[in-house]
């Protein structure tokens, strides 16, 4: 869940910053992107779990935010602020399209997680309350 929260983080931050052709860096803003790697969740209770399952659970983590280095793009807007002298501005490399789809793609994933953890939740309730 915490995966899909910092790639959520990073798409909106693209998407916020599609038109910002200055920054403090300098430049037109640079997309991010977020790294996913498989690691064994890190839970007190892990070995345990694991042992019951006779098996190894895996999880996701962000092990990398990349930033992209592609020439920026041009666009001709010879009235914009930031204009090279032939009226060409450089603008990021954001499709804000397909960053939206990602978005709702991370969404989807972080309220699947949600409901996954609810349901487990709700058997464990019903397990008390059949003990009673």
């Amino acid at each position: 869940m915490e995966a899909q929260r910092t790639r959520a983080e990073l798409l909106v931050e693209n998407l916020a910053n599609a038109e910002t052709t200055r920054t403090p860096e300098g430049g037109p803003y640079r997309r991010k992107d977020a790294i996913f790697e498989t690691q064994a969740p890190e839970m007190p209770f892990h070995s345990v779990f694991a042992a019951q399952l006779e098996q190894q659970n895996q999880g996701v983590a962000v092990t990398e935010i990349t930033v992209d280095t592609r020439e920026p793009e041009k666009r001709y807007q010879p009235g914009h602020p930031d204009a090279d002298a032939d009226g060409y501005v450089a603008m990021p490399r954001v499709n804000p399209a397909e960053d939206m789809v990602d978005l709702i793609g991370a969404s989807r994933t972080y309220q699947a997680n949600v409901a996954a953890i609810s349901a487990v939740k709700d058997m464990i309730q019903r397990s008390i309350d059949l003990f009673r």
